[in-house]
């Protein structure tokens, strides 16, 4: 699968504010992660900024260096899950 190009050749970073259990900070992650993020908070009944926070605390207890990164790791690690029980007897999808 090619990866997605701006056809205007700008960033796909995108930096977005959002708000950690009361305090703002501004996160930098490509929009495909931000749909996603948006997505699956909503499959949780949660929101962005509640799932955000969530993801920051566990972040800040396996001592992970930034919250875009562990951003992009949870979402990784939600559609490996998928992929994990869409397999052939709910086992571990072969990698």
């Amino acid at each position: 699968m090619p990866l997605p190009e701006d056809p205007l050749g700008k960033s796909l970073v995108r930096k977005r504010t959002i708000d950690l259990d009361g305090h703002r900070t501004s996160v930098s992650v490509e929009d495909a992660f931000w749909d996603v993020l948006k997505e699956i908070a909503d499959a949780q009944g949660s929101t962005v900024h509640r799932l955000a926070a969530a993801i920051d605390s566990e972040r800040c207890e396996r001592q992970l260096p930034n919250l875009s990164s562990a951003i992009r790791l949870y979402v990784l690690n939600h559609y490996r899950r998928l992929a994990e029980e869409a397999a052939p007897g709910g086992g571990k999808a072969k990698r």
